[in-house]
């Protein structure tokens, strides 16, 4: 995607429902009764909002699209249809991902997203574990997860499964067979995360005199070296610190985030990455939008506007935001740190275009990791080493530091 194009080139759409709201949870979403008339008012005023990008240019070369949450799926067979069916037809994306949740995964609404122009199904399965779906606040159980994963790949959809792990209750020999077993179910995509004990979530409160040793960073390293051995094992290829796929079923949607593509998120919590351009393209909606500062190349924006109010008021106009403004220097720095997910590293163009705005200090940067063995030169790309990845915060941490000065902020 050219710096410069008119539209983005993936899409985001926010579903902030849920059954209920699981025990780790800060996600932007809130337990709603099945039914409720909100839900439809809010899939409406998104199915709004994108005419409205549409009709802005913003979409026309909009290559991936994903619906989140939240869950999706408990938006029923009539309502992510629907919603699914707008993006096809105002983008066209090639790839389209729905998340769904094992619970509300039913052949009803499995049938409509598929219908509708999904072409790729991403499941929260978590874990197989019954004790641990427990701890965790999940409203399935191992066997149901199994019969509907089945199910979706029966159906035709590229399915990727969402795995976590240093979870309570959770050992070795459990996360072993998790792994086996989500890869047994004929899945193309394996996605694996660390639980974060995120403040003010249930699990916060129920642990908070507890240090956690089932969370601590040694066991988390241990757990993710332990997916890496078990779906490499089962044919599943790790490209990026936290995914695996079957060769040519890598998301990539996902990809888009890591590698700088414009994207547009829309509903609450949702965020965007635009190019200037496309930020201005934007304001012609949004007027309470303030002029990007002097020397911006790229504006980060994240959807504030409560899901009622999206509801009652879709206009993209009365939509309020946070706002990040970054320099070139800065997004180059963003660039290295987001690219240094991937397994195949930071190519030579873009390492040499960071140079040229980030000076000296780059290469020095870029020799001390190195020497410290986060990253290693493979086939002409720096690319991070698995001590890179276990380390990541300290390696993305270094990228994102040659950014400099202080990215410019603001509200509307």
């Amino acid at each position: 995607m050219c710096a410069s194009a008119p539209s983005v080139g993936a899409l985001y759409l926010h579903i902030p429902f849920c059954a209920r709201k699981c025990a780790y949870c800060d996600f932007a979403s809130w337990a709603t009764p099945a039914g409720d008339p909100l839900m439809a008012a809010y899939r409406r005023a998104l199915e709004a909002q994108l005419d409205e990008a549409a009709g802005l240019g913003l979409l026309d070369g909009c290559a991936t699209a994903y619906v989140g949450g939240g869950t999706p799926t408990l938006l029923g067979p009539d309502g992510l249809g629907r919603l699914v069916e707008r993006v096809v037809r105002v983008a066209a994306p090639a790839e389209l991902t729905c998340e769904a949740n094992p619970d509300s995964l039913t052949d009803d609404v499995l049938a409509a997203a598929r219908e509708a122009g999904a072409t790729r199904l991403s499941v929260g399965v978590q874990s197989l574990d019954d004790a641990e779906l427990a701890e965790l606040g999940r409203l399935h159980d191992a066997a149901c997860a199994r019969e509907r994963v089945g199910a979706a790949v029966a159906s035709g959809l590229d399915v990727s499964v969402d795995l976590m792990c240093a979870t309570p209750r959770q050992t070795d020999a459990s996360w072993g067979s998790t792994l086996l077993g989500a890869a047994a179910l004929g899945v193309g995509h394996v996605s694996v995360y660390p639980l974060q004990v995120e403040e003010g979530t249930e699990l916060d409160a129920r642990y908070e005199d507890d240090p956690c040793p089932w969370n601590d960073g040694d066991v988390q390293a241990a757990r993710m070296s332990q997916a890496q051995a078990l779906l490499e094992g089962s044919g599943l290829s790790r490209y990026e610190v936290a995914s695996y796929a079957v060769a040519g079923k890598e998301c990539r949607h996902n990809i888009a985030y890591w590698t700088g593509v414009p994207y547009l998120g829309l509903g609450t919590g949702a965020s965007s990455m635009l190019t200037v351009e496309q930020y201005l393209r934007l304001s012609k909606a949004c007027p309470r939008l303030p002029r990007p500062p002097a020397g911006t190349v790229r504006a980060r924006l994240t959807v504030e506007t409560p899901r009622d109010a999206v509801a009652r008021e879709p206009r993209l106009s009365a939509l309020s935001f946070s706002l990040e403004f970054l320099s070139a220097a800065q997004a180059a720095a963003e660039d290295l740190m987001l690219g240094a997910r991937l397994v195949r590293g930071l190519e030579a163009p873009l390492v040499a275009r960071a140079a040229e705005l980030l000076g000296p200090g780059l290469d020095a940067e870029l020799e001390r990791l190195v020497g410290r063995g986060l990253l290693a030169e493979r086939a002409g790309r720096l690319a991070p080493t698995t001590r890179g990845w276990l380390l990541g915060n300290e390696l993305y941490g270094a990228l994102w530091g040659l950014a400099p000065g202080e990215v410019a902020t603001g509200r509307c």
